[in-house]
């Protein structure tokens, strides 16, 4: 049990995150699941964990803030020893064009969507190089690569998160592989009403939404099998995205 590999997950308590964290420590993983303000979510998935007899912890850190970051990733070392996986998955989405995006929205999208990447990436990097393996994987979207009007602030951060996986897979070769996953529209139970009210299933070539298990099948396969694939960027969208 000493030997597992172990993830950080950030923005792991909810919604796709937590998905995530729940498919990871199916899959043989430790999970570190990092939160920001849903602590009792954060609780209660770090119990349904250690009940599948994995280890776990929920970690506050604002991923925003250098000095966060740096305690989460310190925090995780002295647990666990080791980190194997960072999925940057934290993000906000908020519904702002571009004559209504205000300053303080695209502050607080771009530091929470790309700067956090940025710097939990900047953190782990040095840790995984020094074991010579590991893997980063980040939680793109679809709006990244074609642009959603509405979410004008949104759509830009995930084109920089698209870039910052290219690059680093350039910087951090050939021991660490850094992908991305874009995800189109997918269906979580928190989010239903909002899904079926503004995102049609008309442009989408297969005609439905995706599903969180649609996502964790292929963040499973890039973090526990694959060794072969890195600067990807892989599109979940049901073909959304060429239509």
């Amino acid at each position: 049990m000493q030997n597992n590999k172990v993830a950080i997950v950030t923005g792991g308590s909810k919604r796709l995150g937590r998905g995530i964290v729940m498919a990871l420590s199916e899959n043989g993983f430790d999970v570190i699941v990092n939160y920001n303000k849903s602590r009792s979510t954060a609780d209660l998935t770090i119990k349904q964990i250690k009940e599948m007899g994995r280890r776990a912890f929920s970690i506050k850190a604002d991923i925003s803030k250098k000095i966060d970051v740096s305690r989460l990733v310190k925090s995780t070392l002295k647990r666990f020893g080791r980190i194997d996986l960072l999925v940057n998955n934290s993000a906000i989405f908020i519904e702002s064009p571009f004559k209504k995006t205000t300053q303080k929205i695209w502050d607080t999208t771009i530091n929470i969507n790309l700067k956090g990447s940025f710097l939990c990436s900047q953190a782990v990097a040095p840790i995984m190089l020094k074991q010579k393996g590991g893997k980063i994987i980040n939680i793109a979207s679809v709006s990244g690569l074609v642009g959603w009007k509405k979410y004008f602030p949104y759509s830009i951060s995930k084109a920089g998160v698209i870039m910052l996986t290219r690059l680093l897979s350039k910087e951090l070769a050939p021991h660490i592989q850094v992908n991305a996953i874009a995800p189109g529209y997918i269906e979580i139970p928190e989010n239903e009403n909002q899904i079926k009210n503004k995102m049609p299933k008309g442009k989408i070539l297969l005609q439905k939404y995706g599903s969180i298990k649609d996502i964790t099948d292929m963040l499973i396969y890039l973090s526990n099998t694959s060794e072969y694939i890195t600067g990807q960027v892989i599109t979940i969208d049901g073909g959304r995205s060429i239509n």
